[in-house]
Formats: structure tokens, sequence, C-alpha cells
């Protein structure tokens, strides 16, 4: 009791005022709030994009709370290319009929992976009889679900899996090239390394060097390299040694890469959390909307592309 007292007077409130000070103010705060709302009610509005069976396939972790997002991004890259592209849709665990009645008329052919197909895959590829660690995380730790939901289902050897919260400018041809012909894992540069671990502990659990600056707003992976007995130790001992982490997923993938050769898509052109001057200038490739961009991506960013 007393510690719920302590939250409500004291951290819950001094919390709230850290994140308006940081967004420059409980107006601006708000006006922020304001824009992402509308972004939802205009997403529903977006034209239909069309999923092509032998398009280049990209995964999305989507639902309730993302499914707009995910649709502007969509929106955003079928607009600076002709390439043809097959979207697949896993659910986060938030589906329902609407959500997915709304998939199949505004991405019509895209394939919808529901919960049921992701939990009998995961009980074949992770049973949690000996896969504990990874299956009580992905509970609590939605991020987790890119790795474990997606790599576990059957079909494309290599995954490309993307962020929502992400919008195209122009066209990008490294991407397409490698969803063409995948060789090596691919991902985006962080604007600083998060990765929640001292780089010491994670070199010493998977044995090699680490990719600095991995960004996993984009990234794609051999499902049949990843090796499910390493997730599932270097997830218990890392948090068994340092505590859980938000950046957990995006160390697990650091150390899943290690030394192996890699396609780095351009720090200069695929920008993580892009300034405003990038954002309304409609500068470079593609801008991931992390931390205080998100301000311009729910007042600004998004309205170009809801315009025709």
């Amino acid at each position: 009791m007393l510690q719920q007292i302590i939250n409500i007077l004291y951290r819950y409130p001094r919390s709230t005022l850290k994140r308006y000070a940081r967004f420059g103010g409980y107006l601006n705060y708000r006006r922020m709030l304001h824009g992402r709302n509308k972004m939802q009610q205009m997403a529903i509005n977006l034209p239909p994009v069309q999923s092509y069976p032998d398009g280049l396939p990209i995964y999305f972790l989507t639902g309730r709370n993302y499914l707009y997002q995910t649709l502007f991004c969509i929106q955003s890259l079928v607009r600076v290319t002709t390439a043809q592209f097959k979207f697949i849709l896993v659910d986060d665990g938030t589906f329902n009929h609407q959500i997915t009645e709304q998939i199949k008329r505004q991405l019509p052919g895209a394939a919808i992976i529901m919960q049921e197909t992701i939990e009998q895959n995961l009980n074949t590829i992770l049973p949690a009889v000996k896969f504990q660690a990874l299956r009580n995380k992905r509970k609590v730790y939605p991020h987790l679900k890119k790795l474990t939901d997606i790599h576990a289902l059957p079909g494309n050897e290599w995954k490309l899996v993307m962020d929502s919260d992400m919008l195209f400018w122009h066209e990008p041809k490294a991407l397409i090239n490698w969803l063409k012909h995948p060789q090596f894992p691919i991902y985006m540069v962080d604007c600083v390394e998060s990765y929640g671990y001292t780089t010491q502990l994670m070199k010493s659990l998977c044995g090699t060097n680490l990719p600095t600056l991995i960004n996993v707003g984009i990234i794609g992976l051999n499902s049949n390299s990843i090796n499910w007995q390493d997730l599932e130790s270097w997830t218990s001992e890392l948090e068994a040694k340092e505590g859980p982490s938000y950046y957990l997923e995006q160390a697990l993938t650091a150390m899943l890469i290690g030394q192996q050769p890699a396609l780095v898509l351009s720090g200069d052109d695929y920008i993580v959390n892009p300034d405003k001057n990038i954002i309304y200038g409609q500068q470079k490739i593609l801008h991931h909307y992390v931390d205080l961009s998100k301000e311009f991506y729910f007042k600004h960013a998004w309205q170009q592309i809801a315009i025709p």
C-alpha cells in the first residue's frame, strides 16, 4: 500500500512532468498527441495498397496500437518505387475482426498471421519446456516477438522485418536490391549505440566481436541460421547478470549477427531519430521516428503522406 501511495503521489507525476519537459512543455506535448490522434483517424482513409503473392516480402509485427503507423509506412514505400511487395502482417496479440477486415480492405492480398498460427509454430520450434526464458519473456516484452514470432514462421528463409514508425521519402534502392538477392544480414545504423548491456558481457556470451550501432528498425536475418538455444541462454544470462532491458531485442540481434558479413544501410540515407530540418525538408531516403523525432512525426511528417 505504501509503495502504491508513493507511486501515485511522487513517481508517476514526476515521470509525467519529465515527459512534458522533453517535448517542450505540456501544451506542445498535447499538440503532439493531437497530431497522433489525427494520424490514427486519417489512416482509415488511406487508399488501398496491393500486396502481390510473388512480391518482395516484408514483415511487420503490428496490432491495434500500431496498424495506423504500419499503413502509413507502407503507403510511403509504394509511392517512391515501382517495385512490388508482399506484405506479411504478424499479430502482436491484439488482432480482432475489425483489424483483420481493415487490413484486407487497405492491403488487399496481404498475408495475415494470427496468434493461433504463431502459437502452433512456437510450440513446434520453441516448446516452453525447453525455451522457458524466451517463451516467458515474449509475454512481457513484445519486442522479442520480432525474433520469436516472425522467425519461427515457415516460408521465406530470409525475412526482412520493419518497424512501423518509419516513412520513406525516396526510393530505397539498396533495400530493394537486398530483398531481391539476400545473402547477408541487413540492418540500419543507430544514432547512438543502444544495446542495454555491456559489450563485455555480450561478447563473452556470443564469443565474437559485435557490430556497432545496430538499429532494428530494418533488420533482415536468415531464419534458418538462428540458433534458438543460444538465444535462450543469452536471454537468461543477460538478465541474470545485468537485469532486464528495453533494448534486449537489439542486443540479441547484434549477438546473432556477430562478425559475419552484413549489408549496413547508410546512416546518411536511412536516418534514425532525424532532426526537424531533415524531417521538414523530406531529406534522405527513410526516417525512423524514435525518441524526440516523434514530435515532428505526429505533428507534420505523416500529413505529407496523407496528401495525394
